[in-house]
């Protein structure tokens, strides 16, 4: 089953108008949610990213999706009408109408899809840095789906040269983000993340993290960071939505894992 603008349908039933401006020009975005134990997660994070995405791309939120009680209400229903406990969902939002680069109107349509969730919190065993593929920052680079390009090329890298997981930089040489994750590391007890300047995504485990780590008193610093920054790291983790995983090597260096009470604090 899935939603498309509110209405449950099964996913044979469904038909897209066209035109398309989703498809003809990539006008919207796409949020990634986990929806278990009867709770969105983090509902009011991906409202407000979800909002943010929907001003910078001049769109217009449709109602069930406008705020955090919203969001959650309308996406509750759809991991019980697919009969999944744990859900992962996907809400695609792209602009009406068709028209060229002007856009025709601010009114938006939107797709939820649910498949089902299993966490898997396990240790990454090799990333290294991509050879290929920059970050690349920009108004949209916060958001997830304009930039979808990036990680798709990104992927096919690290299927290519066997690893777990990819690490990029932008053109600067600095760290950004994994291939579908924040990145984090642990230096003398003290948190690092790069900063949203970086081209990394606003992640909403991200924000979580940075928060937890706050209540918890551990000292975190945002900032444009080299990768020998992160080499010469104790420990590293990634983050996203559906994860938090430790990781065991990048190249050549290995790494110390998380203390496990950290990182149990920090997922939460």
């Amino acid at each position: 089953m899935v939603l498309f603008n509110g209405k449950l349908l099964e996913a044979s039933q469904l038909a897209l108008p066209l035109p398309n401006r989703g498809l003809a020009f990539g006008d919207g975005f796409f949020e990634t949610l986990v929806f278990s134990n009867n709770e969105l997660r983090l509902a009011a994070d991906h409202a407000a990213r979800m909002q943010q995405a929907a001003a910078e791309l001049y769109l217009m939120l449709p109602a069930l999706l406008a705020s955090a009680e919203a969001l959650a209400a309308t996406l509750g229903g759809l991991g019980a009408a697919n009969h999944l406990p744990a859900a992962r969902l996907r809400v695609q939002l792209w602009r009406c109408g068709g028209g060229r680069y002007t856009p025709p109107t601010a009114a938006a349509e939107w797709l939820a899809t649910a498949e089902a969730f299993v966490p898997d919190d396990s240790p990454i065993g090799v990333a290294d840095f991509a050879q290929e593929t920059q970050s690349l920052y920009s108004p949209l680079s916060f958001c997830k789906g304009p930039q979808a390009w990036l990680y798709v090329r990104a992927a096919h890298e690290r299927e290519q040269r066997g690893l777990d997981e990819i690490f990029l930089c932008n053109s600067a040489g600095q760290v950004a983000e994994a291939g579908a994750a924040a990145i984090f590391w642990l230096k003398d007890s003290i948190l690092y993340t790069p900063a949203l300047a970086s081209g990394c995504v606003a992640g909403v485990r991200r924000a979580d993290i940075l928060r937890r780590a706050t209540a918890l008193g551990v000292p975190y610093q945002e900032g444009l960071f080299s990768r020998h920054d992160l080499l010469a790291a104790d420990a590293v983790f990634t983050a996203n939505v559906a994860a938090v995983r430790a990781v065991r090597q990048v190249g050549s260096v290995s790494f110390a894992e998380p203390s496990p009470a950290l990182l149990a604090s920090l997922r939460g």
